[in-house]
């Protein structure tokens, strides 16, 4: 996701004219009301202590109260640290904080649904910023339906704070901590939703992009057990994954990056100097090591395989759901645009990209296996541009070279589709209930961190989170009515575990993902249809066949 949605997501334009009380505890927590939309807010609650000093690099520590008699939730937090934000967003490592939209006059014993938000940017930056996601419209259209909900959201770590790297991190336990912050969130759901008005045992998660991949990691093991009872992943991205001693380079130069640790920085032996060092120098540092915009394709501090009793005890092509949710799980149609860089000109760095994703070690020269099996992904992708991403756009090429089509097209099947689709046909012959989408509206934007040539993103990563949080970027009327009806699936599977509810606007049967028809549903502006997920069927069997060479 990109800063610039912060413009229309984040804005709430309803003047505010009284303030909703919640008591918890022996404190009140007060919120805002946004009239015109009947939607009350309440913002920042603290979920977990503050994880700084020595608390910082630390599994999250739980807290369901709140110190003093009185709380002011009437505005969202600041942002985990991370960079490229807007100058007007605040960071602190102090944001283990929870958010939450109702329909105003919620009472206590209501028992609404809850939609529990998780979001996205790599797990590093560019949209790790609950502000961006307003759940006004969500709660307002789930009232108009007859269906109201509750949406919740809330702040994870990032960057090294969030996905400490390398052999010290992985000795100490001390990996994949912003899901661990997730997990500590939906704890928080069980303890005190039921004061807001809502039904604890009726939480559907759902993010897009690294929350999208972090909503399907919940579900692959245990922990999510008791904690919601269905998922949605949006454009989730499935890039290979290691243990935590494949980035050891990167945890040093974070480090490094620290002056007062930086002797320290070949050690395993990191963690208590980082621990003492004061919070402006941490932002410092992590700005040091991810400069602006590497968001967009860095992975260096994506989750890692943490063993037996962790989140990812192997790579997720070897693990199956112990947590049997019933899940939505879709893409749009040119996920690897957006990614792609635009000077893209010859095979060599097309093979270099797969490579930096791809290699166990970043030290010695790839594997054999891997280097067959990029070989043969090429020969499965040519440089054809009419088979090439934008997809249906024929021989075009926007001013570019055609290898820019031929790599996006290898990074939307690679990092998105081929896992997504082998995971759906999986869950589906297991009996989870797995329902499929592609989005392929053609008025589907997203503004790009960089200069593009235009044309070149087609139905990028992200453009759907606009029609499903109710404001498409481009207004047209096919748009807005695409928007209103997804949002109709969304909640209805909130509510019932099935986009069918028959409530809202007359819309297409969703049918569940069943082998081997392979229907999912398109959701396109133009009209809603169920089709095969047979695309590119050679290509991404391919990739699914060599899940281990590549690590997926």
């Amino acid at each position: 996701m990109l800063v610039t949605l912060i413009a229309v997501l984040f804005c709430l334009s309803d003047a505010i004219w009284a303030s909703p009380e919640v008591r918890l505890g022996d404190t009140t927590i007060t919120g805002a009301l946004y009239t015109q939309s009947g939607v009350e807010f309440f913002g920042a609650i603290p979920f977990a202590k503050p994880p700084v000093g020595a608390l910082r690099f630390q599994p999250p520590v739980l807290t369901t109260t709140l110190a003093g008699s009185d709380f002011d939730a009437t505005n969202f937090g600041p942002a985990c640290i991370q960079t490229d934000l807007p100058s007007n967003a605040s960071i602190s490592e102090d944001c283990l904080q929870i958010n939450i939209f109702r329909p105003a006059g919620t009472p206590a014993d209501a028992k609404l649904p809850i939609m529990f938000w998780i979001y996205g940017g790599t797990f590093l930056v560019l949209s790790g910023l609950t502000s961006m996601y307003n759940g006004t419209k969500i709660v307002e259209k789930s009232v108009v339906r007859g269906t109201p909900v509750i949406f919740a959201s809330v702040n994870y770590r990032l960057g090294p704070l969030g996905f400490p790297q390398g052999i010290e991190a992985g000795s100490k336990n001390l990996l994949n901590l912003g899901l661990k912050d997730q997990i500590a969130g939906l704890q928080w759901v069980q303890a005190n939703i039921g004061l807001f008005g809502g039904d604890k045992t009726k939480v559907t998660i759902f993010g897009e992009s690294a929350g999208g991949t972090a909503v399907f990691t919940l579900i692959l093991g245990s922990k999510i057990e008791g904690l919601a009872r269905a998922a949605i992943a949006e454009s989730a991205g499935f890039l290979p994954t290691f243990r935590p001693e494949r980035n050891e380079a990167t945890w040093t130069a974070f480090v490094n990056a620290v002056p007062q640790c930086a002797a320290l920085s070949n050690t395993t032996n990191t963690v208590e100097c980082l621990q003492a060092a004061d919070s402006d120098t941490i932002i410092t540092a992590f700005a040091a090591i991810v400069p602006s915009t590497s968001g967009t394709s860095d992975i260096s501090f994506f989750p890692n395989i943490d063993g037996p009793d962790g989140f990812l005890p192997d790579v997720p092509s070897k693990l199956t759901p112990i947590s049997r949710l019933p899940i939505m799980i879709g893409n749009n149609r040119d996920e690897g645009t957006l990614f792609t860089p635009q000077n893209t000109n010859s095979s060599s760095e097309i093979r270099n990209q797969i490579l930096a994703f791809s290699q166990p070690s970043l030290e010695t020269p790839p594997p054999p296996e891997l280097s067959a099996a990029i070989d043969k992904l090429l020969e499965l992708y040519p440089d054809v541009p009419a088979l090439g991403s934008p997809f249906g756009t024929g021989n075009a090429t926007f001013g570019l070279s055609p290898e820019f089509k031929r790599l996006a097209a290898v990074y939307t099947d690679f990092a998105f589709q081929a896992t997504r689709r082998n995971w759906t046909v999986s869950m589906s012959k297991s009996g989870i209930d797995v329902f499929g989408y592609e989005f392929t509206d053609p008025d589907a934007t997203v503004p790009a961190p960089i200069p593009i040539a235009p044309g070149s993103l087609g139905v990028t990563h992200a453009s759907e989170v606009f029609f499903v949080y109710g404001s498409p970027d481009a207004a047209t009327p096919s748009s807005i009515a695409l928007s209103s009806t997804m949002q109709d699936y969304w909640i209805s599977f909130a509510v019932t575990l099935d986009p069918n509810d028959g409530k809202g606007n007359q819309r297409p049967q969703w049918l569940k993902y069943k082998t081997p028809e392979q229907n999912i549903l398109k959701l396109d502006g133009r009209g809603i249809k169920t089709i095969r997920d047979d695309y590119r069927a050679e290509q991404m069997a391919f990739i699914a066949d060599n899940a281990k060479a590549f690590h997926l």
